[in-house]
This record gives structure tokens, C-alpha cells and sequence, in this order.
């Protein structure tokens, strides 16, 4: 008759465990598996869009805009005059981008984008917006005490920085161009487009570090 080990239950519980995804990765890895066991789609449908969020359609793309801003003074004029219609030349135009805004950080200023009414987001260059942006509270203390919540994501600005506030809306949606590092200046746009983070093209981050790079 088999008798039941306490310690290697616990060890084998454990083993397994270790192997599982976080909750999140978890909720997704069953879902996918009951639409594709359903015949509700293909997997290589999800694969392509998971793909196109991830690696193409997510905040890569705002962060091609940026660089090229960076190192090319020209197309940084027309994104500044004409933001939806700089963008044609990258391919990146939408519905979500039709009244497209850049404003540029600057050593005195510092832009943060919010959504008051919704989540308002361009995600053709940014991707799908996070939780947090969606969120009630962020929605509401970004503009009563932008300083404060700015310092919550660990920007704390100097006295010398104004911050500015813009409200997207269905209508106008915003991208701010960061300030681009120090010690880059001889770095090609690939490079430069690596260290751009999603969260310094919302403004929810302000110095850009060029280890990423």
C-alpha cells in the first residue's frame, strides 16, 4: 500500500509552481487555449497580433517619431507644426492619430499627457494605453496635482521646470518628444529610438537613461 510523503508532496508542489506564469500571463495563457480549442480562432491569427502590439504597433513606433525628431531638425519642425501629417511619412496614420499634438520637453518645461474623460490614447504609436493611464485616480490627480503625481512615478522636477497638462481628447491626442540624453549626439536613430520609453511619450518620465541604449 503506497504511503504519502509530506516532504515530497510539498517539493513537488513547489517544482510546479515555479514553472507557472504570473496570474496575468496565467489568465491569457487559458483564454488563448479555450478560443483556439473552440475553434474560435487560429492561433497564428493571435500570434501576428500579439506580435503587432508588441514589436510593431506598440510604443516602438512613437519612439521611431521621437528619435528621428532628435537627429533630424526638419521633420522635428513639421512634427511640431503638423504632428498627423509628419507621421505619414513613417506610415503610422489612423483614426487614433488623424489630430495628432507633439510638444517637446524642454529645459525649462515639461509636458504630461492625460485623459480626463477617458483613455484617449494614439495607440497606432504608442500601443494599447496601461492600466494606470485608465485609471480614475490618475485621470483626476494629474490635473489638480500634476507635481505630486509625477513625483509618485520618481520625477521630481526643479523648481526652475513649469509643467503643462494637456487633456487628450477623441479629437486631439498628444505625444511628447523627450529630451534627448546627453553623450548621444553620435548615436543613428536605431539606437536613439531604444532608450525612448512609452512613459517619457506621456510624460510620466523625464530623463531618459542611455544604458537602455
Amino acid at each position: 500500500m503506497p504511503t504519502f510523503d509530506s516532504e515530497k508532496a510539498a517539493e513537488l508542489h513547489q517544482e510546479l509552481h515555479s514553472h507557472l506564469p504570473s496570474d496575468p500571463a496565467l489568465q491569457v495563457k487559458t483564454l488563448k487555449s479555450l478560443a483556439i480549442e473552440r475553434g474560435l480562432v487560429a492561433p497564428e491569427s493571435i500570434d501576428a497580433w500579439i506580435e503587432a502590439y508588441s514589436e510593431h504597433i506598440g510604443p516602438k513606433r512613437g519612439a521611431q517619431v521621437v528619435a528621428r525628431a532628435w537627429i533630424n531638425p526638419a521633420f522635428r519642425e513639421r512634427l511640431l507644426d503638423n504632428a498627423a501629417e509628419a507621421i505619414k511619412e513613417f506610415g503610422f496614420q489612423g483614426s487614433a492619430t488623424g489630430h495628432l499634438k507633439s510638444v517637446e520637453n524642454t529645459y525649462d518645461k515639461h509636458h504630461m499627457v492625460v485623459c480626463t474623460l477617458c483613455s484617449c490614447y494614439p495607440f497606432a504609436i504608442l500601443g494599447m494605453p496601461l492600466a494606470w493611464y485608465k485609471s480614475t485616480e490618475y485621470r483626476a490627480r494629474a490635473i489638480r496635482e500634476p507635481r505630486k503625481v509625477l513625483e509618485e512615478f520618481g520625477v521630481k522636477l526643479p523648481n526652475h521646470v513649469g509643467v503643462r497638462v494637456w487633456d487628450s481628447t477623441a479629437e486631439l491626442r498628444y505625444l511628447v518628444i523627450p529630451q534627448r540624453p546627453a553623450g548621444t549626439e553620435n548615436w543613428d536613430e536605431e539606437r536613439l529610438a531604444a532608450i525612448v520609453s512609452r512613459n517619457s511619450m506621456i510624460g510620466t518620465e523625464r530623463d531618459l537613461q542611455i544604458e537602455a541604449g
